[in-house]
């Protein structure tokens, strides 16, 4: 009898493969390896905190608004604390941004090489009902000497400066993808053993897909090039498929093919999605993926910030799909400049 058999491996993980592959880099020093422990070990707490929401009072909302005007559930504020605690009792990170908090956080340590932004809970609306919710966050080097506090230059860079980006989805099961510019790879919590196993390595999105994800409740305010588009994914037969919490979106669609919309309305000429807490650290993935993000007219993680809180309209997924969506785009803004010139 094959002895192996009666205890089969449980597989990579997270230490262990953030361990390998900082081995790949014969200059590596082991922060940016400790950051993203530092990181997993907040998202386990939150876990935590998540599955036993309805059992003790951490439900609802909390009776305060954010920076960005919407109301904060508990969960969020205790995500924010956790994530927060984690990343300054770590030690590497200088400076912290926040979805939920209106100033850069200054964490005291000031040789900390790193700059974190971070949306400590995504989906919000979605909380008490049990439905997929998740965190996002980019990793940036400071440009500032270190021995100072971060600086507004510090936390304002393109996305193209982010050294790696990940997400975690609290779901059927807790998963923690990430990149460092070198593939994606995916990691499925083990609540028995407390750790993170490699379940997903080297994700490759399709580069066509057939679900397209937007809030069609709010197609009175689309643009006449936006609305086209929609008609397009509904005359090729596409299935709608939206949850409402952006991780969970985006997570079927890297995997499945597909491309998330929340573009430009009336409402919100300038979109409504954070581009240094949700769109850079998505597009990093996806584009490490295969995929492709822009604005409908420009790569996402060029765009230039102007502020801590900026929004951006967001076209995110399989690549064939965001170049159809960018030329209805195209039209719309051929057709203005033609306006214009009248």
């Amino acid at each position: 009898m094959d002895h192996n058999k009666l205890a089969l491996p449980v597989g990579t993980t997270l230490d262990r493969f953030i361990m390998r592959k900082q081995e790949d880099f014969p200059y590596a020093t082991g922060e940016l390896s400790q950051l993203l422990r530092d990181i997993a070990l907040a998202a386990k707490i939150v876990n935590r905190e998540i599955n036993r929401s309805g059992l003790i009072d951490i439900a609802g909302a909390y009776g305060n608004r954010n920076v960005q005007g919407e109301e904060q559930q508990k969960l969020d504020v205790i995500a924010n604390i956790r994530f927060i605690r984690a990343l300054r009792n770590g030690g590497e990170v200088c400076t912290i941004i926040s979805e939920e908090d209106e100033e850069m956080i200054q964490t005291g340590n000031v040789q900390g090489k790193y700059v974190v932004a971070i949306d400590p809970l995504d989906g919000s609306s979605n909380i008490d009902v049990n439905v997929s919710i998740g965190t996002i966050f980019s990793i940036y080097r400071r440009v500032s000497a270190t021995g100072t506090e971060g600086t507004a230059q510090d936390c304002m860079q393109t996305g193209t400066n982010q050294v790696a980006a990940g997400y975690v989805i609290y779901g059927s099961s807790t998963m923690m993808v990430y990149t460092t510019g070198n593939g994606v790879n995916g990691f499925t919590y083990e609540p028995s053993l407390g750790e993170f196993f490699l379940s997903h390595p080297q994700i490759t999105s399709p580069k066509t897909g057939s679900v397209y994800s937007v809030n069609e409740g709010s197609s009175d305010h689309f643009s006449e090039a936006m609305a086209g588009y929609i008609a397009h994914c509904k005359q090729q037969g596409y299935s709608a498929r939206y949850i409402g919490s952006l991780v969970a979106d985006f997570h079927r669609n890297l995997l499945k093919g597909g491309i998330y919309i929340y573009p430009a309305t009336q409402k919100n000429p300038a979109g409504k999605l954070r581009l240094m807490y949700e769109c850079n650290a998505l597009a990093f993935i996806v584009e490490q993926a295969g995929g492709k993000s822009s604005d409908g007219r420009n790569r996402t993680m060029e765009l230039e910030p102007k502020g801590l809180h900026d929004r951006c309209p967001l076209f995110i997924g399989s690549t064939e799909l965001v170049e159809k969506a960018e030329e209805f785009m195209a039209r719309e803004f051929t057709d203005a400049t033609a306006e214009a010139l009248k």
